[in-house]
């Protein structure tokens, strides 16, 4: 495996691998790697020839009261367990590259990205964009590879390679958990034992609405109301939101129908905000 941190270098490698004809795949993460980080590497290295897997713990996309300094990193680790999974070139830029002094240049996909999480986080998605399109243009990939944990994000990738002309495919991979269930994420270290136990009422809340769905509930208020008493019973600092969306719009509603509803939560147990969601088919 090949480490690269250079902007320079790393466009030219790619120029030079799509001059011979290589499917170029690219995984773009902010490290600390996960079974999850490691799921979508090898979707990558099935789909494209080359994998270029990113670290970058992109400040744009923290607020001034958010984790960035404390966000977990261990690159010796990453680059042993990025390159097990499958990894070719390992692309670990810096910030002071990315972002040079007097930069004034961003990417933003309007409406999708002020609700939800870009409520409460107003500036998030916009460094999401900013640093996706980035790496996109750097690493020239034929397919990129997200997560479904963070399926607004994939939602937004997905609109503003399209609205860009970007030619690149998204390809989005299932949600990994724990055995128990517990969506993994890079934040779950952040978590004390009893929150960690606690916050298995995330997954839990999402099997019961899949359950009542499937046994007949349509309404969005009753379902929201079954979901929020089961994770209060957990003791959450706070329930940011849970969403009933249609997944190609993103819209939220009010009254299930077919084909399909996505729900998304996000809870927080002390600082620790954990996102989870489902998409469940709804019977014609």
């Amino acid at each position: 495996m090949e480490v690269i941190s250079s902007l320079r270098v790393v466009q030219e490698r790619a120029d030079r691998l799509r001059r011979e004809g290589k499917r170029i795949g690219v995984v773009p993460t902010m490290g600390y790697l996960h079974e999850g980080h490691l799921s979508l590497i090898k979707l990558a290295k099935q789909q494209s020839d080359v994998v270029i897997t990113t670290i970058f713990v992109n400040p744009t996309q923290f607020g001034p009261e958010e984790d960035f300094e404390r966000y977990p990193r261990d690159l010796e680790r990453d680059r042993n367990l990025a390159q097990e999974a499958g990894t070719d070139i390992l692309f670990t830029p810096e910030a002071k590259a990315m972002y040079p002094e007097g930069y004034r240049t961003y990417v933003e996909v309007t409406e999708v990205s002020s609700i939800l999480e870009g409520k409460i986080r107003p500036t998030h998605f916009r460094g999401v964009t900013t640093v996706v399109a980035k790496l996109l243009n750097l690493t020239k990939p034929h397919v990129a590879v997200f997560g479904q944990k963070d399926a607004q994000q994939a939602f937004i990738i997905r609109q503003m390679v399209r609205d860009l002309n970007i030619d690149t495919e998204i390809a989005v991979a299932p949600i990994v958990r724990e055995a128990d269930g517990l969506a993994m994420s890079s934040r779950n270290v952040y978590l004390s034992p009893q929150q960690r136990k606690n916050a298995l009422s995330l997954y839990r809340s999402l099997q019961y609405a899949k359950a009542t769905i499937e046994a007949g509930e349509r309404s969005v208020s009753a379902l929201r109301k079954g979901m929020e008493d089961l994770l209060r019973k957990s003791e959450p600092t706070r329930i940011d939101y849970i969403a009933f969306l249609k997944p190609e719009t993103f819209q939220e509603v009010e009254l299930l129908k077919p084909p399909s509803v996505l729900i998304a939560l996000a809870v927080r147990f002390g600082s620790t905000r954990l996102l989870d969601n489902i998409l469940i088919d709804i019977p014609s």
